[in-house]
């Protein structure tokens, strides 16, 4: 992932793609922040490849945050940057479950797991971050859990 980044900053610089660049450049910024912190406590290796794919979707989120923002406030220039950069933060992202596959996965979950009612939603979720933390939106996991549990 970091080799992919590096090189997709290579290639907007020389495509004078200032939105690419910028984004990637905050993307890489933001890598080197949490690669500080955790060689503080001992991992010299910096953060793990599921840890750089759960930023990008933080950052992601972020931004489609600020687009309801601006929205509101009738800033269609700012929702029209936040969205360009969505857009270069998704080509780094694992393909995402689409509603179907998640509600068929929290399904098949819940009965591995003999879910009975919502007090085993802690349980559920977590057998799905765990096997499924890449590309599961947990949000939509989450509604569609508490839909089949109560």
């Amino acid at each position: 992932m970091r080799e992919q980044l590096n090189s997709e900053l290579k290639k907007s610089i020389i495509n004078k793609d200032l939105v690419a660049t910028k984004t990637i450049r905050l993307i890489i910024a933001a890598i080197k922040d949490r690669d500080i912190v955790v060689r503080t406590e001992g991992n010299q290796n910096g953060i793990s490849e599921a840890d750089i794919i759960s930023l990008l979707k933080k950052m992601q989120k972020q931004r489609e945050e600020s687009i309801q923002l601006y929205t509101k406030g009738n800033r269609m220039d700012l929702v029209q940057s936040e969205e360009d950069e969505i857009k270069i933060i998704k080509q780094f992202l694992p393909k995402q479950m689409n509603d179907d596959e998640i509600k068929n996965l929290v399904k098949e979950a819940i009965e591995i797991n003999d879910a009975k009612s919502i007090r085993d939603m802690g349980k559920v979720m977590s057998y799905l971050k765990e096997k499924y933390s890449t590309n599961m939106d947990f949000s939509k996991a989450s509604k569609f859990l508490k839909e089949k549990l109560i």
